[in-house]
């Protein structure tokens, strides 16, 4: 979201009058035509950078069940391991709009269970808003979370957490059936009161007439450019991840291999007795 939109109450990263982004704020880079930008963190670290750069909103995903703890897919990562990671986002953060990725087993059994979770993040964590999975069979789950105050981001199209159900990393939203079924999960989800939705791995012809029969703001992760907005997996495109990533990934850092290098470096200068020097060592004598 760009600074001329003085509705943002934003004139710079380093603005020390900057406003919070809120959701109010995406409908109207929407009707701006102003895109958005989102990145995920799990860290103060991360966070802080992300913050300071402008990233309209962080999500703290359910994805550092593979970048954080080391899981093979998202399923197995619990509320008890997200609420730490949230709470640290949170904290580093002034401007960026937090959301929680609620996982999987922490809202399919019903609205009930939904709002529970909810709840537990936003008192526990400080976040604004969640995410949740799913279109018209996760409506019911959104539309009582809204209704108890809480902001919903929908994820619609390809949703990790039912890859198994799936059929594995599948494309969303192809041929007559595909598409159809994909504009009733967005409108399922806007209906329910979300504030945007995500659309991940779809044509982006489709996700383009998502886009323009939709409301509320729409956010690409691998459906194009005709989206609302743009959101990746940060380690994805700084070169952390190794192996293969998404098709729809570009990588605008190789910081893995930036600290690698450092890695190499400096066991070889413990190992040859070059590090530490002088330089950094203390003196035996009080400084004067």
């Amino acid at each position: 979201m760009t600074d001329e939109i003085s509705a943002y109450g934003r004139s710079g990263p380093t603005d020390p009058t900057l406003k919070r982004v809120r959701t109010r704020h995406f409908r109207r880079a929407k009707e701006a035509g102003t895109k958005i930008t989102g990145l995920t963190s799990y860290d103060c670290l991360s966070a802080t950078i992300f913050d300071q750069a402008g990233i309209d909103f962080l999500l703290v995903g359910d994805s550092a069940a593979n970048a954080v703890f080391g899981y093979d897919s998202t399923l197995p990562v619990t509320v008890e391991e997200l609420l730490p990671l949230t709470s640290a986002v949170v904290r580093a953060t002034r401007r960026a709009l937090v959301v929680a990725d609620m996982p999987f087993g922490s809202y399919e059994s019903g609205p009930d269970e939904a709002l529970h979770t909810a709840i537990r993040f936003m008192k526990q964590t400080g976040c604004h808003a969640v995410k949740m999975e799913g279109g018209v069979r996760t409506a019911k789950q959104i539309r009582r979370v809204v209704r108890a105050g809480i902001p919903v981001m929908a994820h619609i199209g390809f949703t990790p957490q039912s890859e198994h159900g799936l059929g594995g990393h599948i494309i969303q939203g192809r041929g007559e059936d595909g598409e159809a079924e994909l504009l009733a999960d967005a409108k399922a989800v806007e209906d329910a009161g979300a504030f945007a939705v995500v659309i991940e791995m779809t044509p982006s012809v489709v996700a383009e007439r998502v886009s323009k029969e939709l409301l509320i703001p729409t956010i690409s992760v691998g459906a194009g450019p005709h989206c609302d907005g743009q959101l990746l997996v940060w380690t994805d495109w700084a070169g952390f991840t190794t192996g293969r990533v998404p098709k729809f990934v570009k990588r605008f850092a190789t910081i893995g291999d930036t600290l690698r290098q450092a890695a190499e470096e400096f066991r070889a200068e413990v190992e040859s007795g070059q590090y530490p020097g002088p330089e950094h060592e203390y003196s035996p004598s009080p400084a004067s």
